[in-house]
């Protein structure tokens, strides 16, 4: 056999192998829609860079949008672990908006591939850039759900915050839209101008003072 043939075992891992693969395929399939964007990345350079047969590679996902599904999924899984450490942890009501925004801020800044991947490209398919952070989330294991499952765990952290006594500015799910948007154009700047000299803490801390007193009424 050639030092650079490909072993005929490479299409399909030994039983209980099977989530390495598929994490191998999808950290693939990130970097590719990274380096040559979603419409340039086809099922067979996805293949090619795991080393595998593209029919191999079907076994894990039918076609490239449920690998892109998948890393939404995966991303916002990071944020989702943060989410809940505040709600176990922060009783009141303030600094629970508070840390939210912050926890946000930092999970794109330690994840600038995956944020960028997600928010700062065309590479969401069609069937979910439609409905975005309003997909129905009755089923939490739907593909591309993990998003909207964030956003509702933020407008239940600013409806609880009203039914404890804050009054909002504007309903709970704009309030959270608000602060998505806020929060985001300040993670993409730091990430699309990493050169840039930021006062990163002060922004941030700065950012977070506006959306609060931007969506919590002063009493």
């Amino acid at each position: 056999m050639s030092a650079f043939s490909t072993p005929a075992t490479a299409g399909r891992k030994k039983r209980g192998e099977g989530h390495t693969r598929r994490e191998e395929i999808l950290q693939a399939a990130k970097e590719l829609f990274l380096e040559q964007g979603y419409d340039a990345t086809t099922i067979r350079k996805i293949a090619d860079r795991v080393g595998v047969s593209a029919p191999a590679l079907y076994l894990y996902f039918q076609d490239k949008e449920q690998m892109m599904l998948a890393l939404c999924d995966q991303t916002f899984g990071h944020l989702i672990e943060s989410v809940e450490e505040i709600e176990k942890t922060v009783s009141d009501p303030r600094q629970r908006i508070r840390q939210f925004g912050e926890a946000y801020l930092r999970f794109g800044m330690l994840h600038p591939d995956e944020y960028r991947l997600v928010f700062l490209g065309s590479n969401i398919p069609e069937s979910v850039r439609k409905v975005g952070h309003r997909m129905p989330t009755d089923d939490p294991t739907r593909p591309g759900v993990q998003g909207a499952i964030v956003f509702q765990r933020l407008v239940a952290v600013l409806v609880e915050a009203e039914a404890s006594g804050l009054k909002l500015n504007y309903p709970a799910d704009n309030c959270a839209e608000l602060c998505w948007m806020a929060l985001h154009g300040l993670v993409s700047a730091f990430i699309l101008k990493p050169e840039f000299p930021w006062n990163r803490e002060l922004l941030i801390n700065g950012m977070l003072d506006i959306v609060l007193k931007g969506v919590v009424r002063d009493a």
